[in-house]
């Protein structure tokens, strides 16, 4: 049972890493198309993980050392997976809220206003039209 858990360590941790590396190079179309991937290979590491821990008995010896070598792989690989994924929202909102300000209509400012008032502004012109 464990050679399933570690094999399914090694798949989950080669699914972080294709990702990870895509978010790097900041290729976000081939990021989403790897998640599918990655979420599968996480539930089978849960489901391996479970049996094991339900079933099997703790790994002695080397295979206990190559357990820990994978956890400690796999935990840094989830945290950099988390750090490139927050990275790309990030960017991701910053270019949607810049499309988002420049769709916006500006208001406009009057030019003329009495002495010592400020121009009032006025929101653009705007013509609506229906039929009853």
């Amino acid at each position: 049972m464990i050679d399933a858990l570690i094999l399914a360590g090694h798949r989950l941790a080669e699914a972080l890493r294709a990702e990870n590396d895509a978010l790097a190079a900041l290729d976000l179309p081939r990021a989403a198309r790897l998640a599918g991937p990655k979420i599968a290979a996480s539930d089978a590491f849960a489901a391996a993980y479970a049996a094991q821990t339900k079933h099997g008995q703790a790994p002695e010896g080397p295979v206990r050392q190559a357990a820990a070598l994978l956890a400690a792989r796999l935990d840094e690989l989830g945290r950099e997976n988390r750090r490139l994924l927050e990275r790309a929202v990030a960017l991701q909102s910053r270019v949607i809220e810049t499309i988002a300000g420049a769709a916006l209509p500006r208001t406009q400012v009057q030019g003329y206003a009495p002495a010592g008032r400020a121009p009032v502004a006025r929101p653009p012109a705007l013509a609506l039209s229906a039929r009853a």
